[in-house]
């Protein structure tokens, strides 16, 4: 199996980089700015092509929140095929630019390509204050783990191709993938907080064991305080699990730890592959109460305390009722 280059150039102006598998890269200006960079596109996942680019422009942000940045510009990443139509393809763009501008920035241009499948994303480019950014790698025992959107938009999305999700379902779906996450990535900054990661395709579970791993800790969840999307349980019980979220359940098996009552189903759910979710956020304990009414004054969509951090076998993670 081919392996990544390593790379040969050295740099301390990387302040963030391959190392802890991070949302995105961050690179120093100088003593007061720091670039962040991220890209992100994909396939659509649901029908309308408005709601595709905005939910496509929303997932590309939230890796500038995630880290804490502000970001200021993005340039579009679209493959398209030519029978696609010109007005399909101004949709979705118009999705992208909306969600940018309720961002505050510009899309201030971008490339495409000609693709049998269709993919659209941004390349944002964001700031953060040197020293003041947030990473993944800075969990510490006797944190709480909060979490700021619900789970099951890839069970959803998947019953949604294969026409058994209800209605409903994909609506509450779409509004939460589309919705930014800006307001949590504010009230982080306002209370101050240890780590932080959005949850996207890996999963909840995913993401949290690679959080615990970099910063050397482990975590516990409580299965009874996650947020679901209305009707993702059921589905997923029906057997609508996507190919991304069955990836996610074999890479994960060795490192989660699931105790007396819980099994297949929460497994699939907890390690659904999302898009566009919300953030994962490591906060001392003594801070929670402050962030989650920050959360809430700033229309998150959840402000749910889901579980704790330990000192434990770094990357490892319970799951109780």
């Amino acid at each position: 199996m081919g392996k990544l280059p390593t790379p040969t150039i050295t740099d301390p102006n990387v302040l963030v980089g391959l190392e802890t598998g991070d949302d995105a890269a961050i690179y120093r200006i100088n003593d007061r700015v720091a670039l962040v960079l991220t890209n992100d596109f994909f396939a659509p996942i649901v029908d309308d092509p408005f709601d595709y680019g905005q939910i496509a422009a929303a997932n590309a942000l939230s890796d500038v929140y995630a880290v804490g940045g502000t970001p200021i510009t993005a340039l579009n990443i679209a493959a398209f095929p030519r029978d696609l139509g010109p007005d399909v393809i101004a949709k979705i763009l118009e999705g992208g630019q909306v969600k940018a501008e309720e961002a505050g920035i510009l899309i201030i241009g971008g490339h495409t390509v000609d693709d049998k499948e269709p993919k659209y994303g941004l390349a944002v480019t964001g700031v953060v204050v040197p020293g003041e950014q947030i990473t993944n790698a800075s969990a510490k025992p006797g944190d709480v783990l909060i979490l700021t959107k619900a789970i099951g938009s890839g069970v959803i999305t998947t019953a949604a191709k294969a026409g058994t999700a209800p209605d409903e379902s994909v609506q509450a779906a779409v509004k939460s993938m589309a919705t930014l996450n800006k307001g949590a990535a504010d009230a982080m900054l306002e209370v101050g907080v240890n780590a932080a990661t959005d949850v996207t395709g890996f999963g909840l579970l995913g993401h949290l064991s690679q959080m615990m791993k970099a910063s050397g800790t482990s975590a516990a969840l409580n299965w009874s305080k996650i947020p679901l999307l209305p009707g993702a349980l059921e589905l997923a019980t029906a057997g609508a699990v996507s190919g991304g979220t069955a990836r996610n359940i074999e890479a994960i098996r060795d490192v989660v730890n699931f105790e007396d009552g819980l099994g297949d189903i929460e497994f699939t759910i907890l390690a659904d592959a999302q898009t566009s979710g919300g953030m994962l956020i490591s906060i001392p304990e003594e801070r929670s109460e402050a962030l989650v009414n920050s959360l809430v004054a700033n229309q998150t969509l959840y402000s749910s305390v889901v579980g704790k951090v330990f000192d434990g076998d770094p990357g490892i993670v319970t799951v109780w009722q």
